[in-house]
């Protein structure tokens, strides 16, 4: 997937910035969809139309060759589109519609590259005497379109009363597999602050995100979160909130009635 979106940005590189052609970028583009094809048959559980590892073994000498390669492309793929991805909040201020009602003009312009990439997971901190450490697994979260979620991820981050980030921002990998009403991650988040020295009222958040084809950007779909009289060793499942994500934890919204959540599992570390 890194390597679709590396191409990708080339691909949209301007003119000017650019060592190639524009039909060599097109050729760019094209390859970056047959990966992105590749990553989603990996992750399916459907056998039908795959894009399997003999085809990917024919854009090799495609790639090796770009600068000189003049011959029609071997499959029948529109180059892959700009991505978008929007900073928190960023999506607040655009016209958007609920999920249940898609459809429609993407309000989002394609006019940048997402800066980050899905996959921001950062080590364990060394331990401390008397302090104590949180590793929480993300197993699952309970969607009722799961299987339709494109790139789905999680991104984790910690924040006090404010809303104000008290450790780094992370990123899950994009999701594992899917399935009818469950997108798998089975990942774990090393918590970037030992739980002692965290402020009183803080809340860990996990916003799911996917990308939006009609959009042509990455949005958060719903989110999560956990206060700090949760954190306890063994597993917990936690309710689903409707977007935007409200750091401040004021206006919240349950995203369904169903009873569909978030499953973790938590470990602490303690010295």
């Amino acid at each position: 997937m890194r390597l679709a979106r590396h191409l990708q940005k080339e691909a949209q590189a301007q003119h000017n910035n650019s060592e190639f052609t524009e039909e060599q970028k097109k050729t760019i583009g094209k390859i970056a969809t047959c990966l992105e094809l590749r990553s989603a048959a990996l992750q399916s559980t459907q056998s039908q139309d795959e894009f399997k590892l003999e085809d990917l073994k024919k854009l090799e000498p495609i790639l090796k060759n770009i600068l000189t390669y003049n011959k029609e492309f071997p499959f029948d793929v529109q180059p892959v589109p700009l991505r978008r991805i929007l900073a928190p909040g960023e999506e607040e201020n655009l016209e958007f519609e609920d999920d249940e009602e898609e459809g429609g003009a993407g309000a989002g312009s394609p006019d940048s590259f997402p800066a980050r990439v899905p996959g921001t997971l950062l080590p364990r901190l060394p331990s401390e005497p008397g302090m104590t450490l949180l590793t929480i697994k993300i197993e699952k979260i309970g969607l009722k379109d799961a299987g339709q979620c494109i790139d789905p991820y999680i991104t984790v981050s910690v924040k006090d009363l404010n809303g104000i980030d008290l450790t780094p921002v992370q990123d899950t990998p994009v999701a594992s597999r899917k399935e009818d009403t469950y997108v798998h991650f089975n990942v774990d988040i090393e918590l970037q602050k030992h739980i002692e020295k965290l402020t009183k009222g803080a809340a860990i958040f996990f916003e799911f995100k996917h990308y939006k084809p009609k959009k042509r950007f990455t949005s958060t779909k719903c989110f999560a979160f956990m206060e700090m009289d949760e954190i306890k060793p063994g597993p917990i499942i936690i309710e689903l909130y409707k977007k935007p994500t409200d750091f401040k934890r004021k206006k919240l919204q349950l995203l369904t009635k169903k009873p569909l959540y978030l499953h973790l599992h938590q470990t602490l570390h303690k010295e």
